[in-house]
């Protein structure tokens, strides 16, 4: 893999350990005119050649065969169509897009030119999911409820709170809870249960955006509530309750911690296989799957992506969240 990493922000800074542990050849890095100084930066600690401020010449850079979309979300699909347009492979951070048509097109145009596609939502590549979906989940026999909360009070919210609206809560560029922390409840969520049968968000709106909100989960059986929330803290973490036991965890559905095991016996078990950091489970697959030409696997992957873009954008909406990009 030789990577180029179009964007400057914060997910660089957080990206850059896993991608110098697992010897990720980083060949280039773009930014914007005003984004030089960081560009340069990046390019030295990576020890890329690749040094450009408009990302489709990072693009028709013959040395980057895969490009990682780390700008903001209503970016995404223009930088992923270019690049994939351009027969690379692309990781493109979450969400996939704006709004689901959007993810579905670049989703439909991965397949037509046979291209590698992934959307960079840790969730469902750390160990302790796989070992709650594989394994622990049938211990506690039929699921009765599931709750997931990830609240997390933004650094930026304080500044919202005074009028200066940057792009995560920025209608025009897809900000807003359920479209960040929001994407990882779901994905834990639906990766686990599957599609509801029916689903709906109350969201608390501000300027157009959702700062925080409830979204509910109806399966047979059972309902599933997430609360994700980017203007106020809350108990981070999840709790599955069954007819045998249940599942509980204090870690957020990105990074996945420890899952505590509690049956109904009294017994209880804690299990961790967490990584060294976030980020590695993801990129690891990636590698894998693109040595290996194993595009079955990524489109596996990728149409769970679909899934919930299609989901959080409906709800998104019918709560009265629209973006300028969406489709009427």
């Amino acid at each position: 893999m030789k990577l180029g990493i179009v964007g400057t922000g914060k997910i660089v800074n957080l990206i850059e350990p896993t991608i110098k542990q697992l010897g990720i050849d980083v060949a280039a890095v773009s930014g914007t005119p005003r984004s030089v100084e960081k560009v340069n930066e990046f390019a030295d600690s990576f020890g890329a050649d690749g040094r450009y401020t408009d990302y489709h010449d990072l693009i028709a850079d013959p040395q980057v065969d895969t490009v990682y979309v780390g700008v903001p979300n209503s970016l995404h699909f223009e930088v992923s169509e270019a690049a994939l347009l351009a027969d690379k492979d692309v990781i493109c951070e979450k969400p996939l897009a704006a709004n689901f048509e959007a993810s579905q097109r670049m989703a439909e145009l991965a397949r037509s030119r046979g291209r590698f596609l992934w959307e960079a939502v840790v969730t469902t590549r750390q160990p302790n999911f796989k070992l709650v979906r594989d394994e622990l989940i049938a211990k506690i026999g039929t699921i009765k409820a599931a709750s997931i909360n990830y609240s997390q009070y933004s650094s930026r919210y304080d500044a919202f709170r005074e009028g200066t609206i940057l792009p995560a809560f920025d209608k025009n560029m897809a900000g807003g809870a359920i479209m960040d922390l929001g994407l990882y409840t779901l994905t834990y969520t639906l990766a686990l249960f599957g599609e509801p049968r029916a689903s709906r968000y109350v969201a608390n709106i501000d300027h157009g955006v959702d700062t925080s909100g409830l979204i509910v989960l109806e399966y047979d059986g059972f309902v599933a509530t997430n609360v994700c929330a980017k203007d106020s803290w809350g108990q981070i973490g999840f709790t599955i309750q069954g007819i045998d036991g249940y599942l509980t965890s204090e870690a957020g559905p990105n990074a996945c911690g420890a899952v505590t095991l509690h049956l109904n016996d009294g017994s209880e078990q804690t299990y961790d296989r967490s990584l060294a950091t976030v980020y590695e489970g993801e990129f690891s697959e990636f590698i894998a799957q693109q040595e290996a030409g194993d595009l079955d696997s990524c489109y596996r992957d990728l149409d769970q992506s679909l899934l919930v873009s299609r989901i959080q954008n409906t709800i998104r909406r019918e709560a009265g969240v629209v973006f300028p990009t969406d489709v009427a």
